[in-house]
C-alpha cells in the first residue's frame, strides 16, 4: 500500500494552497500594501469616514431656491393612512403631527408677496380641512371667498377630495 506518500503529498499542495488563498485575503492581494492588516493597526479617528451627508434645504428640497423666492412643498396624504403636509420657508404649516389635517381638501392660506422693496412675506393667514364627502361644500366657499390678490393658497388632499 504505497499510497501513503502520494496522499500526504496531495494533502500538503492542498493546504498550501489553502494558506495562500487565506493569506492573499488578509493582506489583500499583490501590490496593495496590505490594507486589511493596515487596518487592524489603525485608529478608527484616522480612517476614512463615509461620504458626508446631503445638505438640506428648506422643506427638504433637493436644492435652493433663488433669492426674493419662497421654498415650499405640498405632499398630499396618501390614502387615509399618511396625512398631507404644507411646508413654506421650513416651516411646517399643515401636517399630522400638528393635528390639523383632515379628511377632503386642506387648504393653508398666505400672505403673499408685497411690495418689491421688501420682499415677500410668507406668514400663515389661516389654515382649515374641508370635508368633501360628507361635508358642506358651501363652508368652503365662505373660507374662499374672502380672498383679496396676493393672498398664496396651498392645497394638499387627504383620504377621499372628491364629492
Amino acid at each position: 500500500m504505497r499510497l501513503a506518500g502520494p496522499l500526504r503529498i496531495v494533502v500538503l499542495v492542498v493546504s498550501v494552497g489553502v494558506t495562500w488563498i487565506v493569506v492573499s485575503i488578509l493582506l489583500g492581494g499583490p501590490g496593495s500594501g496590505f490594507p486589511r492588516i493596515q487596518q487592524l493597526f489603525t485608529s478608527p479617528e484616522s480612517s476614512v469616514t463615509a461620504a458626508p451627508r446631503a445638505r438640506k434645504y428648506k422643506c427638504g428640497l433637493p436644492q435652493p431656491c433663488p433669492e426674493e423666492h419662497l421654498a415650499f412643498r405640498v405632499v398630499s396624504g396618501a390614502a387615509n393612512v399618511i396625512g398631507p403636509k404644507i411646508c413654506l420657508e421650513d416651516k411646517m404649516l399643515m401636517s399630522s403631527v400638528k393635528d390639523n389635517v383632515g379628511r377632503g381638501l386642506n387648504i393653508a392660506l398666505v400672505n403673499g408677496p408685497l411690495p418689491p422693496d421688501t420682499g415677500v412675506s410668507g406668514e400663515l393667514i389661516e389654515a382649515r380641512a374641508f370635508d368633501m364627502w360628507a361635508g358642506d361644500v358651501n363652508d368652503l366657499l365662505k373660507f374662499i371667498r374672502p380672498l383679496h390678490e396676493g393672498t398664496l393658497v396651498f392645497v394638499a388632499s387627504y383620504d377621499d377630495p372628491a364629492t
